[in-house]
């Protein structure tokens, strides 16, 4: 990559590419007169500062390629899940043709089955099939793709690996996903965002203001009785103007992209990330985000007359043959809280009744010792229970319905276990936070971010949740709607957002976001609403990518700190230099007591070109983040960042000066 970086490096001199960075191009004009005077002063110092300057285009442009050759090499990764594979096409008279899949267009209609590529991007419009996404996202796991819902967006590229589905294409030739982050990941298609563009302005005004105040200083010097050659005037500009931000600032912009992208998340614009880091207010649905989105067993509640571990038997019985989730966390919690061992229902000659929308319950019948009679363990809803415990001429005890009041006010579900006319107890479900949400939430805070909740569950229950995941706010019983107008009023009050979502009713919402987050899962119409996708689809992402564009503007701001600040150790080197002969007493600004003038110009051009070696590490890999307020993060960067860009360039312009010295340069 790096050898790559080198050769790029050379390429970007062109003028056509160079102009696009005003500051750089100046330094690239620079060296091209510089050159040109070696044709008439062929001296040492004249090729020493040419070389020097040209050195410092070459290390910037070397900045700017080794940022895009990760993407570059990430892209030639992409290009290998590209076939040009044979589609079987749909035509209107319900039968099949081959084409090559290059050739489908949006609309076009085609069959895949297992262990057969999907040809293009699109939407499952029926069957369902297991996919393997892995050249897209790198989980091996297989994912479900079905007709209808918000799980019916497919790849191409991806593979199905059972059953048969029909897919309608949704993109055009050359407009597919992966051709979309093979241009994204190269940086063909990233614009400057408006701080980049910002800044350039600004680094723009200051370097016009120098190329005015250094084309001033020759007939002053000639006025003062002395003189300053093209070369050194040249020399001067260079070291005065920003080069140091302005060589590394497209290096910044590409790197951050690249780390969001190392977290499988791809970027729209480099404006998308830019924007997270300025977010404010974060959205976050409640289930699969702040919540494992599973409900699970958490605490077994027996009736007065009922042993704890009479209740845990039966509850774990009932959910032997439940695969579903909350029936599992039952399993899983009569096993640790009463060290019930799993069983099989075949050996113990068990029918299972799985759970119905009717009966709303679901259980199992067990054969009695030495009598006909059978055992009828249910669990349920409390009214579906208490139905059944009615009809077999028992009762429904008070502290039970107590115990089904207290947990459902609480924000959980309450499921009742009975065996025929005896109602045992209650099981406590309920939608568990994920582990280290509050310490995340709490990381948030400590940003200046105010998080929102946002749920379709009633208040009750989302004020609980909410509460235990330590969220500043809370959205219940929301609609599409809600979201939409909860956001314009966000926006309004002078705020950013963040949300994420996967479905088509989450599109009006992702679009309107500043930052919205689809999910590579979720429908087209979200993706294509979003600025980011999320590639395996984690809803609790958009918290890293928050930390992610913060980093991203940490890092500019510090390097441009350290850049305009090592400004003024310059000034101390080159002045005093430039008129020493004039006026000698400007040797008392030579406070870094260096040899000769002509050391001093020299050891300035040179530190300048390999400063912007030493920090391209820190470009490429960012300031180290750390969840502080704005202020904070303000006077750390003008203690750390503004005072050692003064005191490294007196450092290094001096250690510089002293092997010029011992070499026979100065």
């Amino acid at each position: 990559m790096k050898r790559r970086a080198m050769f790029d490096a050379f390429v970007k001199l062109d003028p056509r590419r160079m102009w696009r960075n005003p500051v750089m191009f100046l330094v690239e004009v620079g060296a091209l007169v510089t050159t040109l005077l070696l044709l008439r002063d062929r001296t040492l110092l004249q090729l020493q500062i040419a070389f020097w300057l040209w050195a410092t285009v070459l290390f910037a442009n070397f900045a700017e390629a080794l940022a895009e050759g990760r993407g570059k090499a990430q892209a030639a990764a992409l290009r290998k899940t590209k076939h040009d594979t044979v589609a079987r096409r749909l035509t209107n008279d319900g039968g099949e043709e081959p084409v090559p899949a290059s050739q489908l267009r949006k609309g076009d209609r085609v069959v895949v089955e297992a262990n057969q590529l999907i040809p293009g991007d699109g939407t499952v419009i029926e069957g369902i099939a297991s996919v393997n996404e892995a050249a897209i996202t790198g989980e091996s796991a297989p994912v479900i793709r079905e007709a209808g819902g918000d799980r019916s967006a497919v790849t191409g590229g991806t593979i199905v690996l059972s059953d048969r589905i029909v897919v309608e294409i949704t993109s055009e030739p050359g407009q597919t996903f992966i051709d979309r982050m093979i241009r994204l990941v190269e940086g063909a298609e990233r614009q400057k965002t408006p701080n980049e563009i910002a800044l350039d302005i600004l680094l723009a005004g200051l370097t016009i203001v120098f190329l005015l105040a250094t084309v001033t200083l020759k007939p002053f010097a000639l006025y003062s009785g002395g003189d300053v050659s093209i070369t050194v005037l040249v020399a001067l500009l260079v070291c005065l103007i920003p080069t140091t931000i302005g060589a590394l600032l497209s290096a910044i912009g590409i790197a951050g992209m690249d780390r969001v992208l190392q977290h499988n998340v791809l970027a729209m614009s480099g404006r998308a990330i830019e924007a997270a880091g300025d977010v404010n207010v974060l959205l976050l649905d409640k289930t699969g985000t702040i919540t494992l989105g599973n409900r699970q067993a958490t605490e077994l509640r027996p009736a007065h007359d009922v042993d704890a571990r009479t209740l845990a038997e039966a509850a774990q019985l009932s959910s032997l043959a439940d695969e579903t989730p909350e029936g599992r966390s039952i399993v899983v919690l009569a096993k640790e809280q009463h060290g019930l061992r799993g069983r099989d229902l075949h050996d113990l000659g068990g029918h299972f009744v799985p759970f119905t929308a009717k009966t709303r319950m679901s259980g199992v019948d067990l054969p009695t010792v030495d009598s006909p009679a059978v055992r009828r363990v249910r669990k349920g809803a409390a009214d579906a229970i208490d139905a059944f415990v009615r009809a077999n001429g028992g009762d429904f005890p008070d502290d039970i319905r107590a115990a089904v009041a207290t947990i459902a006010s609480a924000g959980g579900t309450p499921l009742v276990v009975a065996e025929d006319a005896r109602v045992l107890g209650v099981i406590y479900l309920k939608d568990v936070v994920k582990g280290g949400m509050r310490e995340r939430f709490e990381r948030l805070r400590m940003m200046g971010i105010r998080t929102v909740m946002i749920t379709g569950d009633n208040p009750l229950t989302a004020e609980t949740i909410a509460r235990e995941a330590g969220v500043d706010d809370v959205l219940a019983e929301a609609t599409p709607e809600d979201k939409l107008a909860l956001i314009r009023r966000e926006q309004a009050g002078g705020n950013l957002v963040a949300m994420t979502g996967d479905g088509t009713n989450d599109a009006p919402a992702l679009a309107q976001a500043d930052v919205g987050v689809a999910m590579n899962s979720g429908t087209q119409a979200a993706k294509e609403a979003g600025n980011m996708v999320d590639l395996d689809s984690n809803p609790t992402k958009l918290i890293e990518i928050v930390e992610i564009g913060k980093q991203l503007l940490m890092t500019r701001g510090a390097l441009t700190t350290f850049s305009i600040a090592n400004d003024v150790a310059k000034y101390f080197a080159i002045i005093p230099a430039l008129f020493l002969a004039t006026y000698p007493q400007l040797q008392a600004l030579n406070v870094m007591h260096l040899a000769t003038p002509r050391s001093a110009i020299l050891s300035a051009v040179i530190f300048n070109a390999l400063v912007i070696v030493a920090l391209v590490p820190l470009a490429l890999r960012g300031v180290a983040y750390r969840p502080l307020g704005a202020a904070r993060i303000l006077r750390r960067n003008l203690l750390l960042y503004g005072a050692g860009g003064i005191v490294v360039p007196f450092l290094g312009i001096k250690l510089i000066d002293l092997v010029l010295g011992l070499v026979g340069l100065a």
